[in-house]
């Protein structure tokens, strides 16, 4: 098979890229390890920044979102047994976010592909990359007991962190970046109204918790545990008690619990891998950084790297070659200031076993004057909703 590009990976940031170099005129075929019904299963953010949401206009899959999904011009922050609102809309000058799970994102994504007659490969094993320093990348993989090769312009490594594009590259020419935060997130999707009709971020003596929702009748939310701890010993009733004790008294009493759809514990990592360029290889997404969930950049990230690559690759095919010249450092720019953004609000918001009374008292100054300045709110919303692509 002869393509220009070959994306490895099917995952939103894969799709995505697929969608916008279909609507170029750049022919890709996407390479997936795992069954469509097995990506399309995975529990993943649902806040989208006003980038992504254009980017997803711009690959003409963006109705459904925009009649189902949740326009929120603020999110409310609990600490002291108070909220306080931070009014994302005014303070950023008109923007912000849309709520709209990334399992939707992927099925319309998954649609348009479909019905536009493009080129997935799901379930294919061993899959394989070579020759991307030259102009001729080899991509190889199985189905079954037949072994096939794509032989493309570029790769595009959508994989996630766990791919095979990134540990492809030769360990002298990356370097890696990493911290691992001491707890994890226990996660509970349920199909029930959520508390708010906007998002709670809370920073309570027992630790974080976060009530967030997919739509006006599911719900997730999240506390903060030990990176010890396991799902299975947290029986709904243990959750949603533990939910309720570090939510202010009116979302407690607000709170409607259910049986959980699903639950989970994630660990919580900050993770950047530069350059993210290799020759006629481009990491993005999840392959090439990780951010902790607590500002809502992990997908937005993705998708801001793809918009940016496939921006470069329809300038390739137009003649110039600035595009995929400055690919990596145009990403990495925006990829640190998001994760310095989510290292802050995860460092505000959670409790941090070695820094004791001391810690706590500084996270409780820092709230106070975060709802109380306009300079300190503004600084937190520009952030949250976004900060624009970079020409």
């Amino acid at each position: 098979m002869r393509v220009q590009v070959a994306i490895i990976g099917a995952g939103p940031a894969g799709l995505l890229l697929g969608a916008l170099l279909h609507r170029a005129g750049i022919a890709a075929v996407i390479v997936e390890q795992r069954s469509a019904d097995y990506v399309l299963g995975r529990i993943r953010a649902g806040v989208l920044e006003q980038t992504t949401v254009d980017l997803l206009d711009a690959a003409g899959v963006g109705a459904r979102m925009h009649h189902e999904g949740l326009l929120h011009d603020g999110i409310q922050l609990c600490f002291g047994g108070m909220r306080h609102r931070i009014d994302l809309k005014t303070l950023s000058g008109g923007k912000h976010v849309m709520v709209y799970g990334q399992t939707e994102v992927t099925r319309d994504l998954m649609h348009a592909r479909d019905a536009a007659g493009l080129k997935t490969i799901y379930e294919a094993d061993h899959v394989s990359i070579h020759d991307f320093e030259s102009t001729r990348p080899i991509v190889r993989y199985r189905r079954g007991n037949k072994t096939d090769e794509i032989e493309c312009d570029f790769i595009a490594g959508c994989d996630g962190f766990h791919g095979i594009t990134r540990t492809s590259v030769p360990a002298s020419a990356i370097h890696a970046h990493e911290r691992v935060y001491p707890f994890g997130w226990l996660g509970v999707l349920s199909q029930t109204p959520p508390v708010s009709h906007e998002l709670i971020y809370s920073n309570h003596e027992r630790g974080f918790a976060l009530c967030s929702m997919r739509s006006m009748v599911l719900s997730r939310y999240y506390v903060q545990c030990s990176l010890d701890d396991k799902a299975e010993n947290w029986s709904d009733a243990a959750f949603w008690d533990e939910l309720r004790r570090r939510l202010d008294p009116a979302a407690a009493e607000a709170l409607v619990t259910g049986p959980a759809i699903e639950k989970s514990i994630a660990p919580l990592r900050s993770f950047v891998a530069e350059p993210m360029r290799f020759g006629r290889l481009f990491l993005a997404g999840d392959a090439a950084h990780i951010v902790p969930p607590t500002g809502a950049k992990g997908l937005n990230l993705a998708a801001s790297d793809v918009g940016y690559l496939s921006r470069a690759l329809a300038e390739f095919y137009r003649g110039s070659e600035d595009g995929i010249s400055h690919y990596s450092e145009r990403c990495l720019r925006r990829v640190w200031k998001a994760e310095r953004f989510s290292w802050w609000f995860t460092s505000l918001m959670h409790r941090f076993p070695e820094t004791g009374v001391f810690g706590q008292r500084l996270q409780a100054a820092e709230l106070d004057y975060l709802v109380h300045s306009t300079a300190a709110s503004t600084v937190l919303a520009e952030n949250y909703v976004g900060l624009p692509l970079e020409v």
